[in-house]
Formats: structure tokens, sequence, C-alpha cells
């Protein structure tokens, strides 16, 4: 029985990532059969609101070395690695509105990467971005996952956030 319910919220998490066009609901048939497993449901009925999208360009300043370090390494492996495999360094960056470490702060990127690839170098990276500035002050967007770091196109999947998000 715990399987079974195990695999229904699997699949309910999975599905409800996939749907963006409306709110989706786990069911079953009479005979315990998973015919009609989703159906969509109308939004006004459930009293939620229309999806709102907001585009954030900002600028991540990961300072690793010298007196104001922001990054600094935590955990470092036993044996030499190509890839730096291992290594986790704790993260309190500044969020900028332009490039320049000078340009105004908005927020912090608080949290952990690890070199998490054996391979290349990637990382596993978990953390806040924590606004401190504007309309989002005291909110918060919950980053997690992997960063392939010579990629030159990138996507973290955005898992929660607080305040405004």
């Amino acid at each position: 029985m715990a399987r079974i319910l195990l695999l229904l919220a699997s699949k309910f998490i999975f599905l409800s990532i996939l749907s963006s066009s409306g709110v989706i609901r786990c069911t079953r048939g009479e005979n315990n059969d998973d015919h009609g497993f989703i159906q969509s449901l109308d939004r006004e009925s459930m009293g939620l609101k229309k999806e709102k999208l907001s585009h954030f360009r900002i600028y991540w300043h990961d300072i690793v070395s010298g007196h104001n370090a922001t990054s600094i390494r935590v955990v470092q492996p036993s044996n030499a690695s190509a890839t730096g495999f291992g290594i986790i360094n704790m993260i309190d960056n500044p969020l900028t509105l332009g490039p320049s470490l000078s340009s105004k702060l908005v927020g912090r990127a608080q949290g952990f990467y690890a070199l998490s690839s054996q391979e290349e170098v990637g990382l596993l990276m978990s953390m806040n971005f924590a606004f401190t500035e504007g309309k989002y002050n005291g909110s918060t967007i919950t980053v997690l996952g992997r960063n392939p770091v010579f990629n030159k196109v990138r996507e973290m999947p955005v898992i929660g956030g607080s305040g405004l998000f």
C-alpha cells in the first residue's frame, strides 16, 4: 500500500510540474485502476489566481579569494581530481543590477555548491536568492540543481520561494 501511495505521489508531482495550463488532480477509478488518472480543474472554482511571470536580470558575484571572499571552501577532497570532484563551498554572494561589483546590490545568493562530477566541471548548487531591495525585499527564490559550468546556456530548477514567490 505504501509503495502504491509513493508511486501515486511521484506521478502527481511529476505531472504537476509538467502541467502549465491548469491545475491537475490525482484520482483513482472504482476498481483501483489508473484510468482517468488526471483531471483538469477550474482555477476560479478553487479560488486560484492567474499565474504571474517575473523576469529578473541580476548578476551573481562569486568571489573565491582575497580578504572579502564570498565563497569559502568548507570541504577539501582527500584525493586530487582534474574536475575538483568533492570540493564543497559555502556562499554568501552579492546579487547586483549590473555586471560590476560596485553596481547596486539587490540581494544575496546564500547556500552552497559542490563539485559533483568526475568527468567535467559540474556543480550541485543549492541556494536562496534573498532579495533586499524594492518590491521583492524580504522575498526569496530557492534554486537546487545541476550547473555544468562550461556550458554556455544552463538551466537550473527553481524549487520554491517565500514572500512574493
